[in-house]
């Protein structure tokens, strides 16, 4: 059974790949802010097709109208890319079940105790785990702390929506960026292990709990929303 799971994996993995290779994954961005604006804007120059998914629908709204809120992004290269049909903003969650490329790129502003605040993060995995589907990969872009993507992401995607088996994927990759500072934190990707779900839900009480992210401690307080 194990191998027959691994080779199911791989097959679906590779048709995913070779859909990113040929410009025909269908991209999906949660979070509309610094981060999510200018990649999902980036994707569509590059050729695929992409959903912004926020909870704002002023963002939303200004997003399909070609009105840039972001500075990074030039409101020509928005409306270009809208009026090309490549790029459109919403707010149906429901819509991420058609996505093969999910990327993450809410904010974790901080608390007071220096720790990131995580309910961003698992409110858009909670979406994510209604409409995971076999094959697509979730991509975590937010700066979080080493070990979010094993303990957070991994146990809800398994518990809440992944079908039995290694049918879909999870990787982290922390955004290059801190507001309000010129540090980066440290950039990771690789695919997550396997993880009880006993053992999951402790590791994911723990982790929300203690987090350790000496990185980010110069950070300003607080972040855009998506």
């Amino acid at each position: 059974m194990a191998v027959i799971q691994h080779r199911a994996m791989s097959s679906l993995a590779l048709a995913t790949l070779q859909r990113i290779q040929t410009r025909q994954a269908r991209i999906g961005i949660i979070g509309l802010g610094y981060v999510g604006l200018p990649l999902a804007v980036e994707f569509a120059r590059a050729g695929f097709d992409v959903t912004g998914f926020d909870v704002d629908e002023r963002k939303n709204a200004a997003i399909n109208a070609g009105d840039s809120y972001i500075p990074d992004v030039a409101a020509a290269d928005l409306a270009e890319v809208v009026r090309a049909e490549r790029f459109r903003g919403t707010a149906d969650m429901a819509r991420l079940q058609d996505m093969d490329v999910i990327d993450i790129c809410v904010p974790t502003p901080l608390r007071k105790t220096k720790d990131p605040d995580l309910s961003y993060v698992v409110k858009a995995v909670e979406a994510c785990a209604a409409a995971l589907r076999p094959g697509q990969l979730v991509i975590l872009e937010s700066t979080t702390y080493p070990g979010t993507t094993d303990e957070v992401v991994q146990p809800m995607l398994e518990e809440k929506g992944s079908p039995p088996g290694p049918t879909s994927s999870w990787r982290s990759r922390p955004s290059g960026s801190i507001p309000g500072t010129t540090r980066t934190p440290p950039r990771t990707s690789r695919k997550s292990s396997v993880v009880s779900a006993p053992r999951a839900r402790k590791r994911q009480r723990r982790s929300i709990r203690t987090p350790s992210i000496p990185w980010s401690r110069s950070a300003r307080r607080g972040s855009p929303k998506w």
